[in-house]
């Protein structure tokens, strides 16, 4: 019974220990899945350690760059502060300048005006006119020249003598005295008083200066060898054409003769030609035409060759010392009555006057140009 009763116990405890030694085996089993989790707990807190302390470098780093990167923000914002500061005063002063600059300009602008005017009244003043109206030339003397110069040319010289002039103006007049001692006295008076039917009027005597004259020498020489061509176009080559040329001027038949030299322009058509003899040039001259042989028969214009010469310029500014001028005068009665009124009154001794040789007077809108002969014994209006 004792044994029948123990088995069953040894059998519990069997299974006890079995028990037993399984639950060790699992909580050894769960150990050993605990230790690797803490081991991977570890790795990973020592991994996610290193990755925060590399994140912390990278954090510091970038954290020092961005401070780097505000420092030379703030230091470039400063640079750009003070440079846009020294250019907005830099366009100041060139503000400035350029107002300057205008003013000047604006200045240097008038006065070049003003120049331009004056130059134009100068040359108003001295200014010689192309055109020479027809006049009478009087012979006065020949002219000696070389016996070499006489046989190439004929010389001419004219005198040129541009007449003293004065613009008068409306509301003034002229008054020529026949001694000089009167217009002195009249010009002593600041203002002469001139009855006018039954009016009264002031007029002031004025001295009179006249616009400068030119007086000059044109010396003109005309060769008695050497006639000037034109109208040839050159309708065969250049050397071809000078043959021609010279042999067309060399034929007597056609009134040439020998030829010494001949010079032509292909560009203008025109040339000169010089012959061994006198006579031949002055004859063509005259005839004004010439026949020139080319490809077809050419009409040439054929002109004397003349030299001009300036000698002897000269300029000169007169004072009349007869002549006053009249200026205030108004137009109270008639042009014609108001010029007798000034004549009787200035031939009246009592009133400084004395023997008028001529008198001008211009009424106020109109205006006439007074011409002085150098001796001032006369004066042409």
């Amino acid at each position: 019974m004792s044994d029948s009763a123990g088995e069953p116990q040894s059998l519990d405890e069997k299974f006890n220990a079995a028990q037993s030694l399984d639950e060790k085996l699992s909580a050894a089993q769960e150990l050993q899945r605990l230790k690797k989790l803490i081991e991977s707990a570890e790795d990973e807190k020592s991994r996610l350690t290193l990755e925060k302390l590399a994140s912390d470098s990278e954090k510091k780093k970038a954290q020092t760059e961005t401070e780097s990167w505000i420092d030379s923000e703030d230091k470039c914002a400063e640079q750009f502060r003070r440079d846009l500061e020294e250019i907005q005063e830099e366009l100041e002063n060139l503000d400035r300048v350029t107002q300057d600059l205008k003013r000047e300009y604006k200045d240097l602008e008038k006065k070049l005006q003003l120049k331009r005017a004056e130059t134009d009244s100068l040359q108003q003043r001295f200014k010689i006119k192309a055109e020479i109206p027809v006049k009478r030339v009087k012979f006065t003397h020949s002219v000696e020249e070389e016996q070499e110069d006489q046989e190439e040319h004929v010389e001419s010289v004219f005198t040129v003598t541009q007449r003293p002039s004065y613009l008068l103006k409306g509301g003034h007049a002229l008054i020529t005295f026949e001694e000089e001692k009167v217009s002195e006295q009249i010009l002593r008076l600041a203002k002469c008083s001139v009855s006018c039917d039954k009016t009264k009027m002031d007029v002031k005597p004025y001295a009179l200066t006249l616009d400068p004259s030119v007086k000059f020498e044109v010396h003109i020489k005309v060769s008695k060898k050497t006639v000037k061509f034109r109208n040839a176009p050159p309708t065969l080559p250049e050397e071809r054409m000078r043959d021609r040329l010279e042999l067309s001027f060399s034929r007597a038949s056609r009134g040439g003769g020998e030829v010494e030299n001949v010079q032509y322009d292909k560009q203008n058509g025109t040339g000169h030609v010089t012959f061994l003899n006198t006579g031949v040039a002055e004859n063509l001259a005259l005839r004004g035409k010439f026949c020139v042989d080319t490809d077809s028969d050419m009409l040439v214009d054929v002109l004397p060759l003349y030299q001009y010469q300036l000698k002897k310029f000269q300029t000169y500014s007169g004072v009349p010392n007869r002549t006053v001028l009249l200026g205030g005068i108004q137009d109270v009665i008639d042009e014609e009555d108001i010029q007798d009124h000034l004549e009787i009154h200035f031939q009246k001794p009592s009133n400084y006057g004395g023997e008028v040789e001529s008198i001008k007077y211009v009424p106020s809108g109109k205006q006439l140009m007074a011409f002085f002969s150098e001796d001032n014994t006369d004066t042409d209006a």
